[in-house]
């Protein structure tokens, strides 16, 4: 097809509006994004389908499109803020991707009032020449209600926050307790002395664990029993609570509150393996090597009664002295602990040997009050408790992906693959920026990023060059295709430890009992996949390996129902993550308006064409400064180096780079924060929009030396969270972000 017919034919997909008044049609082909300018979106709006035909190439190298039919309008509700001004009643977008306020006629305002929270639906489109017009259909408030954040955010991510009521009448036939009759073919585990161990606000346990001394083979060994939760006894397929447990497909943690998948009277109470009360559960038993190897593992349906629940500060207190008030407190488990300890060194040598990744990042736990404002956000340290449990869950979820694999079973698989070719490249050229003289093949191993992680842990650029290895990767995912998981370095994986808060885990549970019955485990009909299926669908095709030789064998209805089924954990795993993280920025924004003009020392996470992301060290909160406010000159930004440097003074600002700001700017509505930067103890002097200075000779990287003067307004940013998701499993993603004018 050449050019000009390319350019006559109608594509395809889904409007992504942008805050600053243009969008993007995603296309449901995979291929890129088509730039809508700001009178294409005025008939439109965000998440709208669309036909385009590309007229041009933007100033930028973008295809540029014109809206030439609308195939289906959004019925998504929009959540925004009931304003009159000069007598007119409107709705302000509390996301500002929709780039229109909403009219609303004075009888469409019901109970509403000035200044309140509502959800609002339309009852006319936009137009070229008219704002579009709706009805209030929900008030949730005021602005600085308590919990407003969450209200908001469960709503503008489409999370399903209240269960049926078929589910919650399904959950009241349930029995309180486990009766004889459950014990019917199942191994009886109420002697062992299995413990759960989680963090202090911890309301509902998946797994217990327990470990003893075992010959294996001719060697020393161990035997490592995992206990999770029997959900699958008492949600069966296709029932009122599977189906609701299926749209979730996970549960949504946000600050002081949780968004369970399952009912309470399962997720905390039956289901939960609390301590002193019989609880059924999947038992995955394994015999471990002192090489950390699992030599054997055999998995049964069993009845269990938890003998203690502890948290990861007591167990890390225990292990680290076994004399102490906590190890005379619990004398009945510190043997088995102590026994836990020793396969999980077992456990982790072998890790090592493997090759997995294993970078160590700061993750942040934000603590509220009562009236759910931030008291104060700490870093979440990760001790020797925590990395028992996780090696145990690790050991168990590759026994359950081999033997699924072993059985022959369709079944959802854990992926994590390798890096894309495009950021293999950007990370090569990084690395050698960097003067690394570790290199990466074409087709890496994971222990290769292991070892440029080991080779440069002592370089002054050790977190930057860290979190480059961090962003080269690509996120997990959920699939009955077996590709293996690269962070962790293992052939097979999937997750079978936690089915009381996500359903793959569920699902797992499920194909290993029919495995153990000899009997195949069918899916049933899944409703129809929603928008984020939809759009994680069209990322994933971009993956797609090009055409070769070999016939390509056609799915059949069973994996096809698979793919969907790992498509929607997926993309509702996304939708949760962004949730939380929307969540967190709102909460972390109302912390720092309280700080308006202070001033605090930080350190360079993330440099772009437009700015750079400081992380503050005392709070773990991320804001812009906006390339406008470093100085009094022009400043480059250099891709490979990811860093920007001035051209008259040479002076850097890269990842790790420590740095003073003072706090200027907060948008609540826009989730942002703005820095000035501070050098010399005094506002840096910022350049004149379009100034130029000519380049000079490279001078030491520092953080900053612009003379200051008075300093203007700061432009506005999107910020990200600052605490990154483990390597292992879900790779920190580069933050983004876009300037925009304020909006009135």
């Amino acid at each position: 097809m050449n050019q000009n017919s390319s350019l006559m034919a109608e594509i395809e997909g889904t409007v992504s509006g942008h805050r600053d008044g243009h969008g993007f049609v995603v296309c449901d082909d995979g291929k890129p994004d088509i730039y809508l300018p700001s009178n294409e979106m005025r008939a439109v709006l965000h998440k709208d389908r669309v036909k385009v035909r590309i007229v041009r190439q933007d100033r930028k190298g973008r295809p540029e499109g014109r809206v030439t039919e609308i195939v289906e309008r959004s019925n998504a509700p929009i959540i925004g803020r009931l304003l009159q001004e000069s007598g007119i009643w409107l709705v302000a977008p509390e996301d500002k991707r929709y780039g229109q306020d909403v009219l609303v006629p004075k009888s469409g305002i019901g109970a509403a009032k000035a200044g309140q929270v509502v959800v609002v639906e339309l009852t006319e489109p936009p137009a070229l020449y008219g704002q579009p017009v709706g009805r209030v259909k929900e008030v949730l408030g005021e602005i600085d209600d308590p919990g407003m954040e969450i209200e908001i955010a469960v709503r503008k991510y489409s999370v399903p926050h209240v269960f049926s009521d078929a589910a919650l009448a399904q959950a009241r036939t349930l029995p309180d307790h486990v009766r004889s009759s459950d014990h019917h073919q199942r191994v009886d585990l109420r002697d062992v002395p299995l413990v759960t161990i989680d963090g202090e606000d911890a309301r509902d346990f998946d797994d217990a664990v327990y470990c003893e001394p075992a010959k294996v083979g001719r060697g020393k060994g161990y035997r490592l029993l995992v206990a999770i939760a029997d959900v699958s006894h008492y949600v069966q397929t296709g029932s009122a609570i599977d189906v609701d447990a299926y749209d979730r497909a996970t549960s949504v943690y946000f600050p002081r509150r949780v968004i369970p998948m399952l009912p309470e009277k399962l997720s905390n109470g039956l289901c939960s393996l609390n301590p002193g009360v019989e609880r059924l559960c999947m038992v995955c038993d394994m015999l471990v090597t002192a090489k950390g190897d699992v030599h054997a593992y055999q998995f049964y349906p069993a009845v269990m009664f938890s003998h203690a629940r502890l948290t990861y500060t007591e167990v890390a207190a225990i292990l680290s002295n076994t004399r102490g008030p906590e190890a005379q407190h619990r004398k009945g488990v510190v043997p088995h602990l102590l026994h836990l300890h020793e396969v999980y060194r077992a456990l982790l040598a072998a890790r090592q040997v493997r090759g997995a990744v294993d970078f160590e990042t700061t993750e942040t736990q934000i603590v509220c009050d009562e009236a759910g404002r931030i008291e104060k956000i700490v870093p979440r340290t990760r001790n020797e408790a925590h990395k028992l449990i996780e090696e145990a869950m690790l050991a168990a979820n590759v026994c359950s992906a081999d033997f699924i694999g072993q059985g022959k079973h369709v079944g959802l698989f854990r992926v994590h693959e390798g890096p894309t070719p495009e950021k293999l490249d950007t990370l090569r050229n990084y690395l050698k920026a960097m003067g690394v003289m570790q290199g990466i093949s074409d087709k890496p191993h994971p222990r290769e990023f292991q070892a440029i992680a080991a080779a440069t842990k002592d370089r002054p650029e050790a977190q930057q060059i860290h979190s480059m290895l961090l962003r080269s990767m690509q996120q997990a995912i959920y699939t009955p295709e077996n590709n293996g998981h690269f962070g962790l370095a293992f052939e097979a994986y999937t997750h079978f430890t936690s089915p009381i808060r996500r359903y793959p885990d569920l699902l797992v549970h499920r194909v290993i009992k029919a495995i153990l019955l000899s009997q195949r485990y069918q899916l049933p009909a899944l409703p129809t996949p929603g928008e984020a299926h939809a759009k994680l669908s069209k990322r994933l095709a971009s993956r797609v390996k090009p055409p070769s030789d070999k016939p390509v064998k056609k799915p059949s209805v069973d994996t096809l129902a698979w793919q969907a089924a790992g498509l929607h954990c997926s993309a509702n795993e996304r939708r949760a993550d962004e949730a939380s993280r929307d969540v967190e920025a709102w909460l972390k924004c109302k912390y720092m308006r309280e700080h308006l003009g202070e001033q605090f020392s930080g350190v360079v996470t993330s440099a772009t064409s437009f700015g750079l992301f400081v992380t503050l060290d005392a709070m773990y909160v991320e804001g812009l400064v906006h390339i406008t406010e470093l100085g009094g000159e022009y400043f480059r930004f250099d891709e490979a180096r990811q860093e920007l440097r001035g051209e008259r003074t040479g002076i850097r600002y890269a990842l790790g780079s420590r740095v003073d700001v003072q706090v200027s700017r907060v948008d609540l509505d826009g989730r942002r924060i703005d820095f000035r930067l501070v050098t010399d103890g005094e506002l840096a002097l910022p350049r004149k929009a379009g100034a130029k200075s000519s380049p000079s000779k490279d001078k030491p990287t520092g953080a900053g030396a612009a003379r200051s003067r008075k300093p203007r307004a700061a432009a506005s940013g999107k910020p990200s969270k600052s605490s990154k998701a483990k390597a292992t499993d879900r790779p920190a993603k580069t933050s983004g972000a876009k300037v925009k004018k304020p909006r009135r």
